[in-house]
């Protein structure tokens, strides 16, 4: 457990950097990058020891596909040598296109570090500080060819509901929990007693904000999933691998009569259950221009796609925890 001073540090290090965030004293790129394609972008949060560069390390482990990663410290990133292509600095690239960067010099160095690559990944996640308050880096999901997908927090089981109560940095913990469009319990194996149970950890989450839904962590290809979803590939969402038997999420798909107005997507999503953790949609309306329609925990929106981004029109794909 960190001392009083040394939370009191990284609390001070990181609200520095918050306000400077916040206030975006920092010059955007003049020209977009990649035609003005936008990268989808999820932060993943959580206070320090809830399990969030292990979850990085299993969704480089498991992934197909080209995503970017940035990290406080890339040394904590565990490859394996044989999947390293290059390593330079406080930047890993692995043989698969993803592509690992340092936080040190800040979130602009680090876009723009990405921003450079001549192709841009399928997805970008940003592994945030323990200390950190996602609320106040979503600014960053405006930032220069990207787009917000959703937060991600994630919290121990054997440590949340006494985290919460602590006085020096309970309102932290909360306001994590607060900002996500999804929790992720993580360590179920290692709580114990009726005081952490996943039923009491639920309740108490609930406690905190009341319409986040809540997922068990320990389901590796449930995570990498709802990634899949949010990114660009070859087939678009209809390239999302169906749910198998052992799966604890399931995979279904809604019809859409195209063209459809945007009305009616918004209530087929209003419509959805409590379950649905994910879903997407491309879809046209009467008047021919196309739109998205994306869920991501309580985070749902409906926007018209820009050229660049165009994809083939599909049904309503839905991820459920079953």
């Amino acid at each position: 457990m960190l001392a009083h001073g040394e939370l009191g540090s990284l609390a001070a290090n990181d609200a520095g950097q918050a306000n400077r965030v916040t206030a975006m004293r920092y010059q955007e790129p003049e020209f977009l990058p990649w035609d003005g394609r936008r990268v989808p972008l999820t932060f993943v949060s959580g206070y320090l020891g809830a399990g969030k560069t292990t979850l990085i390390n299993n969704v480089l482990a498991v992934t197909d596909r080209p995503i970017a990663v940035l990290v406080n410290d890339v040394g904590e990133i565990n490859v394996d040598a044989k999947l390293i292509k290059r390593h330079s600095g406080d930047t890993i690239e692995l043989n698969d296109g993803c592509v690992c960067c340092s936080l040190v010099d800040g979130f602009g160095a680090a876009f723009d570090q990405i921003r450079a690559r001549e192709i841009p990944p399928d997805h970008l996640v940003v592994e945030l500080s323990g200390v950190a308050d996602p609320a106040r880096v979503l600014p960053w999901g405006r930032t220069a060819g990207f787009k917000l997908d959703g937060v991600l927090t994630l919290v121990a089981a054997d440590q949340i509901l006494g985290l919460v109560e602590r006085p020096d940095i309970g309102e932290m913990v909360r306001a994590q929990v607060g900002a996500a469009d999804m929790v992720a319990i993580t360590k179920l194996d290692l709580a114990s007693g009726p005081d952490q149970s996943e039923a009491t950890i639920r309740s108490g989450l609930g406690s905190i904000s009341s319409d986040v839904p809540i997922i068990d962590a320990a389901d590796g290809s449930l995570i990498t999933t709802l990634l899949r979803i949010g990114g660009r590939r070859p087939g678009g969402v209809t390239d999302v691998p169906e749910s198998t038997l052992f799966d604890r999420h399931e995979i279904g798909r809604i019809p859409l009569d195209q063209p459809i107005t945007v009305r009616e997507v918004e209530a087929l999503l209003d419509s959805l259950d409590d379950s649905v953790m994910r879903a997407k949609a491309v879809f046209v309306d009467p008047e021919g221009a196309t739109w998205t329609a994306q869920v991501v925990g309580r985070r749902r929106t409906i926007a018209p796609l820009p050229d660049v981004e165009l994809e083939a029109t599909t049904d309503l794909v839905t991820i459920s925890v079953r």
